[in-house]
This record gives C-alpha cells, sequence and structure tokens, in this order.
C-alpha cells in the first residue's frame, strides 16, 4: 500500500511540474536562462520590442564593450558606449568606418534595417574584419537577437 501511495504521489507531482512548464511557457515568462562570467544566474529572454537604455545597453556593459579597456573610455574606433546617451549618439544614424575601409557607405546603425547596421554585422560576424566583441566568444543568440529587434523597431532611444 505504501509503494502505491509513492508511486500517486511521483505522478501527481509529476504531472503538476509538467502543467507548470507548459504554463510558464505559454504565459510569455523567460525561457532561457545564462549564466555570466560572475557565476550569477540572470534570466536573459529575446524581446520583442528591447528597450536601448535598458536592455541593449546592458549588454554593452555586461560583456564589456561599455568598459575603458574597449569602447567605454578610448572611443575605440570613435565610438563611446560608456552609458546609454553617449551610445545611442554614437550609434544611430552615424556613418560606420573602418581602418581598412574608411567608406564602407553603412550607418552604425540604420533604424528598422538590421542588414544595413554596421553594428549588426559586426556582432553577427556577417562582414569583413573581427566579430565583435573582438577577442571574447561571440554574442550569444539571445543577445544578437535583441540587438535585431531594437534595430528593426526603429532602433528607439527608449
Amino acid at each position: 500500500m505504501a509503494g502505491e501511495t509513492r508511486m500517486k504521489f511521483f505522478r501527481s507531482s509529476f504531472f503538476t511540474l509538467v502543467v507548470m512548464a507548459l504554463l510558464t511557457a505559454c504565459g510569455g515568462t523567460p525561457t532561457d536562462t545564462d549564466t555570466d562570467t560572475n557565476m550569477n544566474t540572470n534570466l536573459r529572454v529575446i524581446l520583442t520590442n528591447p528597450s536601448f537604455a535598458t536592455d541593449i545597453q546592458e549588454i554593452f556593459d555586461r560583456i564589456g564593450c561599455a568598459t575603458s579597456d574597449c569602447h567605454g573610455g578610448a572611443n575605440r574606433g570613435g565610438l563611446g558606449l560608456a552609458s546609454a546617451d553617449a551610445s545611442y549618439a554614437n550609434l544611430v544614424d552615424i556613418p560606420a568606418f573602418a581602418v581598412n575601409n574608411p567608406s564602407i557607405g553603412l550607418d552604425r546603425v540604420e533604424p528598422n534595417d538590421h542588414l544595413a547596421s554596421y553594428l549588426w554585422l559586426k556582432v553577427s560576424g556577417t562582414t569583413a574584419g573581427p566579430q565583435m566583441p573582438q577577442g571574447l566568444p561571440p554574442l550569444d543568440p539571445i543577445d544578437q537577437t535583441n540587438i535585431m529587434n531594437w534595430i528593426n523597431t526603429g532602433a528607439l532611444e527608449n
């Protein structure tokens, strides 16, 4: 009898977990976790309409693009990413250039067109030259998609 009761308990628990997982997936709650370099577990999701100040600048900060060793202090490549205000002012509708090709004919960010945005080409690795962030692993699909979605929804300063 005790074994039968335990089996019912396990079946009931399993059913509850399955239902909770389905409700969570359907309810629009975060579906992916990632661990940052400090071993903190952060819930990160793909957003259909990311905020620049909250979501995109967070990527620059978390990955290290906004540090003084990269685009945060020395404005490497003429691109300062130390704050959301500076980042936005240095990205949207600003002509891009490269050391070996000063006139590449693209803006750093072309609102509503990620394929015409140099930022996207650099972080996705679909352009000549080193993929950004240089010397680090490429951005994961969540970060890449959020950058793409921000660009494609107008690259708003929000």
